[in-house]
């Protein structure tokens, strides 16, 4: 079914509980007033886990009063939450990491004062059901079972509810339950912004390439395993020893264990590749655009990329201009050299996450969960994730008590 995008800035649809009142109005798509059977309370607040400054895992906060989510614009849903996933950006987030940025993206005239973000609920994963669509949606409804990856300027799904562009959700795949679906959408959208966006592979060219993924065991690389083999591409991975089995049984037809002595010199004996995805970065680049077929139109993306930390210790207009003077500088340095340096960038894209939907039905990519955590045990969740300790992803169930 053709997506149908809309782009509506000035228009404000909000949903508004009557004072003290049982009934709550909602505008549908005929213009009419619907009115929804609920408290006035329940209508206005919603449970969920936020933090009101950035810290460690002491800043988190249940409430069951963190405010419900609103459509403010005619492409916007609200899907009720059944799991959310976690990512080390969750982590980062948490300490403060991007905060100047994101700052910028939810407010870019500043009109707010500093800390306006607070409340913030974190989780970039969710699967669960539509409860709300606005005018224009056309491509959702009502009960449907969606699966989306949240930008990390939005408020997150450790919540009951969570508001998301229509543009940015996708239907789940019918194969996966709740919890393994919120396993996959921010790793996919990362992987595809990456690979295809920026790489320029996909699934027609992708054929007898070569694949290089350093850092392969993560979820990022886990997903770019799958999809690159599912499109017919020659696969090369890194890792540590203990996660050959892993990415072997994902598909990866060549594995090198860095913890065996220099990886540089393993991989310098292989066949130079024509795309390099690097989950590691640090001193990688320092060798790793070598092992590149040079004239060949070969790619090098980075996904570890100082912008967010020099606009955080720079501030914004700083930050940006030595981030733009960094890679101007390191592409030119290696266009020289016959390959291509490029950063990736996560992206949101339901239309992205609608051609994985395909892929996971078709059994071509499976879902690697972790552990599973209650809505309860969200800190622990955190724990675990901060350790790094996890191969999958960890995911929490947002199953709430029901009020009265």
């Amino acid at each position: 079914m053709f997506r149908k995008v809309v782009c509506a800035r000035w228009f404000s649809l909000h949903k508004l509980s009557w004072a003290g009142g049982s009934l709550k109005p909602a505008l549908v798509k005929d213009g009419s007033l619907r009115t929804l059977s609920t408290s006035a309370r329940r209508s206005t607040v919603m449970q969920a886990w936020v933090i009101d400054k950035y810290g460690n895992n002491s800043v988190l906060r249940y409430t069951k009063n963190a405010s419900f989510p609103i459509i403010h614009y005619p492409n916007e849903v609200i899907v009720k939450v059944n799991a959310a996933g976690l990512n080390p950006l969750d982590i980062n987030m948490r300490g403060g990491y991007g905060a100047a940025t994101l700052a910028m993206k939810r407010d870019p005239l500043s009109i707010n004062k500093a800390g306006s973000e607070f409340p913030l609920i974190l989780g970039r994963d969710v699967s669960g059901v539509i409860m709300e669509c606005g005018l224009d949606v056309s491509y959702f409804k009502p009960g449907d079972e969606v699966w989306a990856a949240i930008p990390p300027w939005k408020q997150g799904s450790l919540a009951e509810f969570v508001v998301l562009s229509a543009n940015e959700v996708s239907h789940k795949p019918k194969s996966l339950s709740h919890v393994d679906a919120a396993s996959l959408p921010y790793v996919a959208a990362t992987a595809w912004s990456a690979l295809v966006n920026t790489g320029g592979l996909n699934k027609d060219n992708s054929a007898k390439k070569r694949v290089l993924i350093l850092g392969g065991s993560g979820g990022v690389g886990t997903f770019a395993i799958q999809m690159l083999k599912s499109w017919g591409a020659h696969v090369t991975v890194t890792c540590s020893q203990n996660a050959e089995h892993l990415v072997r049984g994902l598909g990866a037809d060549d594995v090198v264990d860095y913890t065996a002595g220099p990886v540089e010199r393993k991989l310098h004996t292989l066949e130079k590749f024509d795309v390099i995805l690097d989950n590691i970065g640090g001193e990688t680049e320092h060798w790793a655009l070598s092992l590149l077929k040079p004239w060949c139109g070969a790619k090098y993306v980075t996904l570890v990329t100082p912008f967010l930390r020099n606009t955080d210790q720079l501030g914004l207009a700083d930050g940006m201009m030595q981030t733009a003077v960094t890679v101007a500088t390191k592409a030119l340095k290696h266009i020289t050299k016959g390959v291509h340096y490029r950063w990736g960038f996560f992206a949101p894209s339901g239309p992205a996450l609608d051609d994985v939907s395909e892929m996971v039905d078709a059994g071509k990519i499976r879902a690697v969960v972790e552990e599973q955590f209650s809505f309860a045990q969200v800190p622990k969740a955190f724990e675990k994730v901060e350790k790094g300790h996890a191969r999958g992803k960890i995911v929490v169930t947002v199953t709430t008590e029901q009020e009265e």
